[in-house]
């Protein structure tokens, strides 16, 4: 499983970010995915996860700002961002839930993170 994510940097408050994760050797539209963020000094937060049927689930702290989606036939997971707090500041991952489900085995995998900050 490789991931790889873009489309951090930085942008005023109340500003808006894409990001994007581009997957190989794994085919995304057969994976629950996720996007994760790690504030400075604090753990790592799950923030939105889609699953295979296309079911988005986000953290309270996103609801209504953020929304995860994939590109299947580009074989891409992206997180668009509206209205960024300061609090939003983060280096942001993709990860692909491993496990059994859908009655197959997943590998997990993580990319290695795209920094966004939100600043004035």
């Amino acid at each position: 499983v490789q991931l790889a994510e873009s489309g951090g940097g930085l942008v005023q408050p109340g500003g808006s970010l894409r990001l994007s994760c581009a997957a190989s050797g794994i085919i995304l539209s057969m994976y629950t995915m996720d996007w994760y963020r790690q504030a400075p000094g604090k753990q790592r937060e799950l923030v939105a996860r889609i699953d295979t049927s296309g079911n988005t689930n986000y953290v309270d702290s996103v609801k209504g700002r953020f929304t995860i989606s994939r590109e299947n036939a580009k074989n891409r997971l992206y997180l668009q961002m509206n209205s960024l707090q300061p609090e939003d500041t983060a280096v942001y991952y993709c990860h692909a839930v491993g496990g059994v489900y859908n009655g197959r085995n997943h590998n997990s995998g993580w990319g290695q993170g795209t920094q966004v900050t939100v600043s004035s």
